[in-house]
C-alpha cells in the first residue's frame, strides 16, 4: 500500500500546485481579457471562484457517494483526466465567459482531494488518521509552495503559461494513478449509490444525524469560509497595499505553503498526541484570529511576508476537524462524509470570494470614505470567533 499512499499524497500535491500556478497571474489576466481596473478584476475573480466552488457544492456529494459505490480508483482518475482538459480550456480562453465555463467544468471534477481524503480514511487506524489527514495538508501545502512560485516564474512567458503547465501536471499524475492506484473499497464497505441521497442537502442531513457531528460541521463550514480570504483577496490585497508583483505574489504564496506544510506535516502529529484534537483546534483557531487582527491593519510588505509562515499554524485545525468528525462516521459512509466536508468547504468558497472581493472592492476604491484594503481579514477574524465560540461551547462527546 506504500506506492498507492504515495500516489495519493503526490496526487494533492500536483492538484495544489495546479491551483497554485494560476493565483499569481489572475488579476493581470482578468483585465487582459475583460479590461477596466484592479478593483473590477476583483469582483471578476471572485466571481469565478464561486462559480467553481459552486460546482464543487453540488458536485462534491455526488462524487463523494459514487465513491462509496464505485469506488476512489475510478472518481480519482476521471477527475484527474478531466481536470486536464479544462486547464486546456483556460489556457486557449480569450473571453471572461470562456474562464467562467472553465471553472464551471473544473469545480465539478476538482474531488481529488475528497477522494484523496476517503482513501485515507479507508487505509488508516483511527489513531492514526488525524496524522495521515495532515499528511495530506502538508502535500497541499508542498503543492502551494512549488505552485505559485513556479507560475510567478512562468508569468514571465504570458498570462497563458501557467494553465499549460497545470495541464501537464494534471496528465502525470492521471497516468501515474492508471498503473499504481489500487481500489480500497470493499464489497463489505460498498454502499449503493442513490442520486436521492447524493443530493447535497440530503447527504448534509445524513452525516448530521450522526452523534456529535452537527456541530463540528457549523464549525467547519466557518473557519473555512474565515481562511478562504487568503485566496480570496490576497494577490488583489498585497498589490494594492504593497505594490507586489505577480513574481512577488507568487513567493509569498511559496512561503505560506511552506509554513502549511510544516504544520500538518510535522506538528499535527505531537500537537493531537499531548493535548488532543479538541484542544488542538482551540488553539489553531485562536491564532487565526490574532493573524487576522493584524493583517487587517499592516501596511509594511516586509513585515507581512515574515508574518506569513507564523500565520500557517492556524492550518492546524483542518486535519484535527477531519479527523474528529471521521472517527464518528462509519466505514460505509465515509466517501459520503468527505463529500459533504468538500461541499460545506464549496460553499464557503461560494460565500467567501463574493464577500471578501467586495469588501476590498469598497475599502480600496480611490474615493472610498476609509481606505482600509485589510477590512476582509477584520471580517474573516469575527466569522472566525463565532465559529471558535461555537466549538468551545460544543459537546466533547467526539474528544
Amino acid at each position: 500500500m506504500r506506492l498507492p499512499f504515495l500516489f495519493v499524497l503526490l496526487t494533492v500535491m500536483i492538484d495544489a500546485m495546479g491551483i497554485g500556478l494560476v493565483l499569481p497571474i489572475m488579476p493581470e489576466l482578468i483585465v487582459e481579457v475583460q479590461g477596466g481596473t484592479l478593483a473590477s478584476a476583483a469582483i471578476w475573480g471572485g466571481v469565478l471562484s464561486t462559480t467553481f466552488a459552486a460546482m464543487q457544492f453540488v458536485f462534491g456529494p455526488i462524487l463523494g457517494n459514487l465513491s462509496d459505490a464505485y469506488g476512489r480508483r475510478v472518481v480519482l482518475l476521471v477527475s484527474l483526466f478531466v481536470m486536464a482538459l479544462d486547464y486546456v480550456v483556460m489556457a486557449l480562453a480569450g473571453s471572461i465567459w470562456l474562464l467562467v465555463l472553465g471553472r464551471l467544468v473544473g469545480g465539478i471534477t476538482a474531488a481529488t482531494h475528497a477522494t484523496a481524503a476517503a482513501f485515507m480514511a479507508d487505509v488508516s487506524k483511527p489513531k492514526d488518521k488525524a496524522a495521515n489527514f495532515g499528511l495530506l495538508g502538508a502535500a497541499f501545502g508542498v503543492g502551494f509552495v512549488l505552485g505559485p512560485v513556479i507560475g510567478g516564474l512562468l508569468s514571465e512567458y504570458g498570462t497563458r503559461a501557467p494553465f499549460w503547465a497545470a495541464a501537464g501536471l494534471s496528465t502525470l499524475a492521471f497516468a501515474i494513478g492508471v498503473f499504481v492506484m489500487p481500489e480500497t473499497v470493499t464489497d463489505k464497505t460498498r454502499r449503493t449509490f442513490s442520486l436521492r441521497r447524493a443530493n447535497p442537502v440530503n447527504s448534509l442531513r445524513a452525516i448530521a444525524s450522526l452523534p456529535g457531528i452537527r456541530p463540528m460541521l457549523w464549525v467547519y463550514f466557518l473557519y473555512s469560509v474565515s481562511i478562504y480570504v487568503y485566496p480570496a483577496i490576497w494577490a488583489y490585497f498585497t498589490t494594492e497595499r504593497f505594490g507586489w508583483s505577480p513574481q512577488m505574489i507568487g513567493l509569498s504564496l511559496g512561503v505560506y505553503g511552506i509554513g502549511m506544510a510544516a504544520v500538518q506535516g510535522g506538528l499535527i502529529r505531537p500537537a493531537t498526541r499531548y493535548f488532543g484534537e479538541r484542544r488542538t483546534i482551540i488553539f489553531g483557531m485562536g491564532f487565526e484570529i490574532v493573524s487576522f487582527i493584524i493583517l487587517g491593519f499592516l501596511t509594511n510588505g516586509f513585515i507581512a511576508l515574515m508574518l506569513i509562515p507564523i500565520t500557517a499554524i492556524g492550518a492546524i485545525v483542518t486535519p484535527a476537524l477531519q479527523a474528529m468528525t471521521s472517527r464518528a462516521t462509519p466505514d460505509s459512509q465515509q466517501g459520503e462524509l468527505q463529500g459533504v466536508l468538500t461541499s460545506l468547504h464549496a460553499m464557503s468558497m461560494v460565500i467567501s470570494p463574493l464577500v471578501m472581493t467586495s469588501v476590498f472592492a469598497q475599502f480600496a476604491r480611490p474615493d472610498a470614505v476609509l481606505y482600509l484594503p485589510g477590512a476582509p481579514f477584520l471580517l474573516a477574524m469575527l466569522l472566525m470567533v463565532v465559529g471558535f465560540v461555537l466549538f468551545f461551547r460544543s459537546p466533547k462527546v467526539m474528544t
